[in-house]
């Protein structure tokens, strides 16, 4: 089950789909939350605070070592649609700060971290990297996170 919606901050998931997340019984568990977040202008600590009882909720499930996986905030700052939001230097380096708060919470949680940051930039300049609103990733860099993704979760995903 993917319930991820398009738009939601860390606050729309608490508030619209933490509660259930015990109902799901999930084997195992993805989260990438926090570029909503950024661009509607919440602070780092108010992230590390949803983001923390995002994850609190998260640690109640008890599933076994790697079947939770936090993936990074991709850097959007590099994006031409960026510019409409803020400046590309402050997103970059609040994107920064959000990943970093993050990485430690995921740590402190014995959460698997990913880093999709980087492969974010990879392929910029390519037909189909960013989307055509010049803001969303665009197909290759979705499967450019994927690759990413599963080259770090294969031996235990794939055994699940």
């Amino acid at each position: 089950m993917n319930p991820a919606v398009n738009g939601f901050t860390t606050i729309d998931v608490l508030a619209r789909e933490v509660g259930f997340i015990k109902e799901l019984e999930p084997d195992l568990v993805s989260i990438l939350i926090g570029v909503n977040d950024l661009v509607r202008g919440r602070s780092p600590d108010a992230y590390r605070e949803s983001l923390n009882r995002i994850y609190d909720a998260i640690a109640t499930l008890d599933l076994p070592p790697g079947s939770v996986i936090a993936v990074s905030i991709p850097d959007w700052s590099v994006v031409p649609a960026a510019r409409d939001y803020d400046d590309p230097a402050r997103i970059h380096a609040l994107t920064e700060t959000f990943n970093a708060t993050a990485r430690e919470r995921a740590a402190a949680h014995g959460f698997t971290w990913i880093d999709i940051t980087d492969v974010s930039r990879r392929g910029l300049g390519t037909f189909d990297w960013v989307s055509a609103d010049d803001l969303h990733p665009g197909d290759l860099q979705y499967a450019a996170w994927a690759d990413e993704i599963w080259n770090r979760v294969r031996d235990v995903w794939g055994a699940a």
